[in-house]
């Protein structure tokens, strides 16, 4: 039951994150009072529900997770103002989600 309500927690999480604006694993366990679940978060992302902005959680690095259809999240974010480093990263600094708004 933990792994259950856990993920709930996380997709609460998850749908707060803005358009534009992006959280990576450890940022959004470290939110939940887990510091340590960032690969939980990973896992509960891998099973979210249709219609979770799946495509604002991005590595910490701002890199997209291995698994992911990395064409399509990129364009996503792209849609939503994210903006890009030219090695194709996420820049966190600019876009990273503050858990306000």
């Amino acid at each position: 039951m933990f792994l259950d309500s856990f993920f709930d927690r996380v997709y609460r999480l998850v749908k707060k994150i803005p358009r534009g604006k992006v959280a990576s694993y450890g940022q959004i366990a470290w939110m939940l009072d887990s510091p340590r679940a960032a690969r939980q978060v990973g896992w509960a992302m891998r099973r979210s529900p249709k219609g979770l902005p799946w495509q604002r959680v991005v590595r910490a690095d701002g890199s997209i997770a291995v698994g992911v259809d990395g064409g399509v999240c990129r364009a996503l974010l792209e849609a939503e103002g994210v903006l890009f480093l030219p090695d194709g990263r996420v820049d966190m600094r600019a876009c990273r989600w503050n858990g306000k708004g």
